[in-house]
């Protein structure tokens, strides 16, 4: 049975449409495994600090206590994304990028020495053998046309996966959501519809 770690990070709880779509996505894809799910937009990690960073580039015994607990937490979330066969991340478009809480939960699992490691030959990840799906969603259509080089949050994500390992990834574009009310239904259903397909290919 597989493994599968959702982690939505929209701020707006049940109405986020990024939310719902990868939630349905993870349901399909686990096939009756186990789904470990991360709602970064209800309780968000923290933003790395002072603490944080000291944290996680000493050795065990050397951390004071605070820096045991914040080193803890990225111990945790690097966790579940070992554990996990499968990743579902989602997120709404906003300012051009990713959400804040998205880019700080990253910002956890890029560890040198645990997620990658430097080598004579240049940087290798180390999280591999997982498969990733994206579900973006945007209130205008960034996957093509005029718009699309201003879709930041796409390349961001493929770039630091591929750089910790995972080159697999898949994207769940639920886009055109500020078209008006039928437009927004038919992303949504388009949206629906190819996670359905994804799963069954899965």
């Amino acid at each position: 049975m597989s493994s599968v770690l959702l982690v939505t990070s929209s701020p707006r709880g049940a109405e986020s449409v990024s939310s719902q779509i990868a939630t349905g996505l993870a349901e399909a894809l686990a096939k009756g495994g186990t789904i470990v799910r991360r709602d970064l937009g209800t309780s968000p990690v923290a933003h790395l600090d002072t603490v944080a960073t000291s944290a996680i580039r000493k050795a065990p015994a050397d951390r004071t206590p605070a820096e045991v607990t914040a080193a803890d937490a990225s111990d945790k979330l690097v966790a579940e994304v070992m554990a996990a066969d499968t990743i579902v991340l989602a997120t709404g478009l906003i300012n051009f990028g990713l959400y804040s809480t998205l880019k700080s939960w990253v910002d956890n699992i890029a560890r040198a020495g645990v997620t990658f490691r430097y080598t004579e030959a240049g940087p290798e990840g180390l999280v591999k053998g997982k498969k990733v799906y994206i579900v973006l969603a945007s209130g205008g259509v960034y996957s093509q046309g005029p718009a699309m080089p201003m879709n930041h949050a796409v390349p961001y994500l493929k770039t630091v996966l591929g750089f910790l390992g995972m080159s697999d990834v898949e994207v769940v574009y639920v886009e055109g959501l500020a078209f008006g009310p039928e437009a927004a239904e038919k992303a949504i259903a388009a949206a629906k519809a190819k996670s359905e397909e994804l799963a069954k290919a899965a």
